[in-house]
């Protein structure tokens, strides 16, 4: 019988004397060991080979406190190797810079002078972890080609929400060009996945293009592709966002961005379906369902000349308008706790929930930034908790005032069931106890949190 490799291990660091430790210390727990001196050679050694874990020290010559060097490595490493377990290794006991290095991906930290039982352990434990996630990775993407409703969860009990989704599930199946609208951060781009994943092109490409982030001198080129020699950087063949998504689905991100002198090019393309890489007089004909999304007003983009009408026409045959967070209050917590248990298992952190205050912080608050604002609020707090349960301190949401001077913001039935949460989370669940503060019955009571779900 064959024995398999035994895990290997890439150790950085600038002091010969730790690298020699690390080696004796590694090789007699029967790793496989190569030592580097520095962030460049490490990265020439992920070229050659692949690692089970990384030991990474955070501060080299160059710059000795800060742990820079370290960071924007583990930048590197997180597009190199996202997979590999990184545990960093800091002298300085700063526990910003762990937290900085947790947060752009590393899975553990450990201080000089280590522990070697500790550092063995942590070792262990996370080369076990990178071989379950890598054989799950497997498993997943081997289910995901078997089966046809692998659907983006949506997370959406307000009424707001109801009428979104019942037209989702009509449109999806179908091959219609969609408007996704709504303010940053409200989900358009989910909106987009799920549309493409519940319609008949599911197993096909889907392509997400932010329109924002294309200047007219690459628009053409980027969407329609370009021919070696077509201008001075045109050094090879390129294949154009239209082509890859041919026989999927093209998201064309913040449409309301394109310049109208580009407008009509990309209306072309939409009536037709053939596309002229640049440079070649050759027509490809493609077959792409759109989606597009958008925060601008289209049809005053139109009124004042921003915007062709006839584009806005191609574009919208179904328009989907997605509400802010602010009005679709029943959402906040099932999402915060969405993002909570996402987080919390990335970052590794025993966290149950959230307390009252920081459930009533997140209630209250306006969430101008939306979804993705709530979402990084989140991540901040699972970073940040010290306990099992997330506090109000934690979210540290800028700009944050008191549920209560926010009251007259509210409708009447989020006024309810917010007093009705603070009162059962004072008594502890007790509805006797709770039903006296409010002074309801209990049958009252009841009647709303069954109403209310809680």
């Amino acid at each position: 019988m064959v024995q398999p490799d035994p895990p290997r291990i890439l150790v950085a660091d600038d002091q010969p004397d730790v690298l020699e430790a690390l080696r004796l210390l590694l090789k007699g727990n029967h790793y496989g060991v190569d030592t580097v001196a520095s962030p460049t050679a490490a990265l020439a050694a992920l070229e050659r080979r692949d690692y089970d874990a990384m030991l990474l020290d955070m501060n080299y010559t160059r710059d000795t406190t800060s742990g820079r060097e370290g960071l924007d490595l583990l930048d590197k490493l997180r597009t190199l190797e996202p997979d590999m377990p990184v545990v960093v290794m800091t002298a300085w006991g700063s526990i910003d810079n762990a937290v900085e290095a947790m947060r752009r991906g590393a899975r553990d930290y450990i201080e000089k002078p280590w522990d070697n039982a500790r550092l063995t352990t942590i070792l262990a434990t996370q080369i076990e972890l990178g071989r379950a996630l890598r054989r799950a990775q497997r498993l997943e993407n081997e289910n995901r080609l078997l089966r046809r409703d692998n659907l983006p969860q949506m997370i959406a009990e307000s009424p707001k929400m109801k009428p979104v989704l019942q037209l989702m599930e009509r449109v999806g199946p179908s091959d219609a060009s969609v408007l996704i609208t709504g303010e940053h951060g409200t989900g358009k781009e989910l909106v987009a996945q799920w549309l493409h994943a519940s319609s008949a092109r599911s197993a096909r490409s889907f392509i997400a293009v932010n329109m924002g982030g294309l200047s007219e001198g690459v628009f053409e080129s980027e969407l329609f592709g370009h021919v070696r020699g077509a201008f001075t950087d045109a050094k090879t063949d390129r294949v154009g966002r239209f082509e890859l998504a041919d026989g999927g689905t093209l998201f064309l991100d913040e449409i309301g961005t394109v310049a109208l002198a580009l407008q009509s090019k990309l209306l072309r393309v939409l009536q037709t379906g053939d596309v002229e890489r640049v440079g070649s007089s050759k027509a490809r004909h493609v077959d792409v369902r759109v989606l597009s999304a958008t925060n601008a007003h289209l049809q005053q983009e139109v009124a004042e000349g921003r915007f062709r009408e006839d584009l806005l026409f191609r574009l919208n045959t179904i328009e989907i308008s997605l509400p802010p967070l602010r009005d679709r209050r029943e959402d906040i917590a099932p999402l915060a706790m969405h993002f909570l248990r996402r987080h919390a298992s990335r970052y590794r952190k025993p966290l149950a929930g959230f307390d009252a205050g920081a459930m009533q912080m997140l209630l209250g608050h306006s969430w101008p930034g939306n979804i993705r604002e709530l979402d990084h609020a989140v991540e901040r707090a699972v970073l940040l908790a010290q306990g099992e349960q997330v506090r109000s301190a934690d979210l540290a949401l800028r700009g944050s005032t008191s549920p209560a001077s926010r009251l007259e913001d509210l409708p009447l039935e989020d006024v309810e069931k917010m007093l009705i949460q603070k009162a059962l989370s004072r008594y502890d669940g007790n509805v006797s106890r709770a039903a006296q503060a409010l002074g309801l019955s209990r049958s009252a009571l009841y009647r709303r949190i069954a109403a209310y779900g809680l």
